[in-house]
C-alpha cells in the first residue's frame, strides 16, 4: 500500500494560515489543485471546505476576521507554545527547541517571527522528517488550537484538522495536557522569555556587532 505523504498538505496549510494577501485571491485556482493533491482524504476535503469559503468571501472580510481571530483572540494565537505556556519561563524553555532543530537542519527562519509561529513550523516539518518530529510532538498543542478555532466558528479550523490528518492521533497524556489546558486557559504573563535566551536567538537572528 503506498504510504501517505502529508508534506503537501503542511506546506499548502502554511502558505493559508499567514495573513491573507491579494495574491491569495489572485492564485485560487492554483491552491485548489494543490489542495486537490494532498493526502489523506479528510485533508482535501478541510482545504477544500476552507477554500470555498475563501472563494466566496469578499477580501476585505477574510483580512478582517483573520485580525480578529488571530491577533484579538489570546486562545487563538498561531504560536504553538502560546496556548499552554502564555508568556512564561517553560515557553522560553520549549522554544529554544524548535531553533536547536532549525540549526541542526541548517533550516533558516524568518528575521519576523518568533520559531514556535505555525506557518513556520509547518513549512519546516514539509521539508524533512526532523520537522515532522518536532511538528508531531506538539500535536496536543495543534489540538488545543483547533478546538479554539472551532469555538470562535473560524472556518480556519478546517486548516488545522487539514494538518492534523497527518499527524498521528493523541495518546492519552496528551489528550490530558489538552482537556487541562483547555480549562485553565493560557497561563498569565509571570515573566518574560529574556531569562532564558536572548531575543535575538529565540527569533533566529545571530547578535550583531
Amino acid at each position: 500500500m503506498r504510504r501517505r505523504n502529508p508534506a503537501p498538505a503542511w506546506k499548502l496549510a502554511s502558505v493559508l494560515l499567514q495573513y491573507p494577501t491579494a495574491s491569495f485571491f489572485e492564485g485560487m485556482a492554483a491552491l485548489e489543485e494543490a489542495a486537490a493533491a494532498t493526502s489523506p482524504q479528510s485533508s482535501r476535503t478541510a482545504f477544500a471546505t476552507f477554500l470555498a469559503w475563501l472563494r466566496d468571501t469578499p477580501p476585505t472580510e477574510v483580512a478582517r476576521h483573520y485580525v480578529e481571530t488571530f491577533d484579538l483572540r489570546r486562545r487563538c494565537a498561531l504560536y504553538l507554545t502560546y496556548y499552554r505556556f502564555g508568556d512564561t519561563r517553560r515557553r522560553g524553555l520549549a522554544m529554544i527547541a524548535f531553533k536547536t532543530a532549525y540549526r541542526v537542519e541548517g533550516f533558516t527562519p524568518t528575521d519576523d517571527e518568533l520559531p514556535d509561529y505555525l506557518p513556520l513550523v509547518l513549512e519546516f516539518a514539509s521539508m524533512n522528517r526532523r520537522g515532522a518530529e518536532l511538528l508531531t510532538s506538539h500535536r496536543a498543542d495543534l489540538e488545543l488550537l483547533r478546538k479554539a478555532l472551532d469555538d470562535a466558528q473560524s472556518p480556519y479550523a478546517h486548516l488545522v484538522a487539514a494538518v492534523q490528518a497527518g499527524l498521528p492521533s493523541l495518546g492519552r497524556r496528551e489528550a490530558a495536557q489538552v482537556a487541562r489546558a483547555w480549562s485553565e486557559g493560557p497561563p498569565a504573563e509571570e515573566v518574560g522569555l529574556e531569562p532564558f535566551a536572548p531575543p535575538e536567538y529565540l527569533t533566529g537572528t545571530e547578535a550583531r556587532r
